[in-house]
């Protein structure tokens, strides 16, 4: 018997006999998983794969978690005590090895490892960079295939840490990150390999979940109030949903800790409706040339998961949450301040976190006493690139409309050139 059940959270029908699913019950509505043991507990496996509230049975490949510790250099700057940073990349005087160098890495494991325990034989993954690196990487080290779908504008973000790592990678040239979700449906149905699912995939949640689980672990509560940039909201969602998991454990706390989410202004569309209160995105917030403007690319997607039921826009309204728009200018400042203060290089969609901190603590969002946790969703590139050597991505550049039978050429050519 598995440890685990697939529920929807709109009806709550409980899918007989499903373990893996990259789509939703009905319609606008998550899936969600529920772990027959209540009781949060970790085993003596190395890694994520200690923890009880993931969707897997018997990992057979090494994946390293989670990073937190109590902040000295940034609460003594912000003049706080309680910041705790779960810090999400290579950094190894922290014991840090996550060698794409962000938090992508726990859903691609996760996601992965559940696939394979349910009999899927290989994913096509949509992605505007971090994921796709996760899972290029992952691909190679677990020996289960990927296609991987990315936008040329995000293109710099994908590289290989493998130097004949030869894993297909298409690369739409005209297009942003939904573009490459739109063709990523298309090969995943002609290639007969699924689509990973996004935010619908209930592994891909509750991998991201995991650094609340290795922060709840460390710091022996919940956190008052909790600090990311998004992009789709998935990995916010996730933490969410491993929060109220812990409030009916009992033991870490009664309360949701209250979200800070934050996007790059000026593509910022949860944002803007979140300030109007509205449960819909408004489609000037979503116009493609707006993504041109931000420096934080690996948050630019337009079909975020804002509205739908347990989306981004219900957390906010149950933790009584705030969302920031942060300029570029504040970005590099953030990113600045964290490395004077911490002693590490950070991506800049952690940039945007740490300014939203920066922004609450300035505006008296939180107490100088309370429990905060910062993810740093991806960190330690720079000093990575000094001690190992990366590798380009091959890819297979393709427009946006591009046809089925094309694809089909496309994916015959790249399937040999892979093999």
């Amino acid at each position: 018997m598995s440890h685990y059940t697939l529920h929807c959270s709109k009806c709550d029908t409980i899918l007989e006999n499903v373990s893996f699913s990259a789509s939703g019950h009905c319609k606008d509505a998550l899936l969600e998983t529920r772990y027959r043991d209540v009781r949060f507990s970790e085993s003596d496996a190395q890694g994520i794969w200690k923890f009880n509230w993931l969707p897997v049975h018997t990992p057979d490949f090494p994946q390293p978690g989670p990073v937190v510790y109590l902040s000295e250099g940034l609460s003594r700057h912000l003049g706080i005590s309680g910041l705790y940073i779960v810090f999400n990349g290579y950094w190894p005087e922290k014991g840090a090895d996550l060698h794409t160098c962000t938090f992508k890495e726990y859903e691609a494991a996760v996601v992965i490892q559940n696939a394979k325990e349910s009999g899927v034989s290989g994913l096509t993954v949509a992605s505007a960079g971090n994921t796709a690196r996760a899972f290029s990487h992952l691909s190679h080290v677990s020996g289960f295939p990927v296609i991987i779908v990315v936008p040329r504008m995000c293109i710099a973000e994908m590289w290989y840490l493998e130097e004949r790592a030869r894993i297909p990678t298409l690369v739409v040239g005209d297009g942003d990150y939904s573009d490459s979700i739109d063709v990523a449906k298309r090969v995943s149905h002609i290639a007969g390999m699924p689509f990973e699912g996004g935010v619908q995939n209930v592994a891909k949640r509750d991998g991201l979940g995991s650094v609340l689980l290795e922060a709840a672990a460390r710091m022996g509560r919940l956190p008052d109030h909790y600090f990311q940039a998004i992009g789709s909201g998935t990995g916010a969602i996730g933490v969410a949903e491993m929060a109220e998991r812990f409030i009916r454990d009992g033991r870490f706390g009664s309360r949701l800790p209250r979200l800070h989410l934050a996007q790059n202004l000026p593509f910022a569309p949860m944002v803007k409706a979140w300030q109007k209160k509205s449960r819909t995105l408004f489609s000037e917030d979503l116009r493609p040339e707006l993504i041109a403007e931000i420096t934080t690319r690996v948050l630019s997607n337009r079909y975020p998961a804002y509205s739908m039921q347990g989306g981004v826009y219900d957390i906010l309204d149950a933790a009584g949450g705030e969302m920031y728009g942060i300029p570029n200018i504040e970005v590099f400042a953030a990113m600045e301040i964290f490395r004077q203060t911490e002693g590490v290089d950070i991506a800049p969609a952690a940039g945007v976190a740490v300014a939203a901190l920066i922004r609450a603590v300035r505006a008296g969002s939180v107490e100088k006493d309370e429990m905060l946790l910062l993810n740093i969703t991806g960190g330690g590139e720079k000093r990575y690139a000094q001690e190992y050597k990366t590798h380009e991505v091959d890819p297979y550049f393709v427009p946006k409309n591009i046809s089925d039978k094309e694809i089909e050429e496309m994916l015959c050519s790249l399937l040999n050139k892979s093999s």
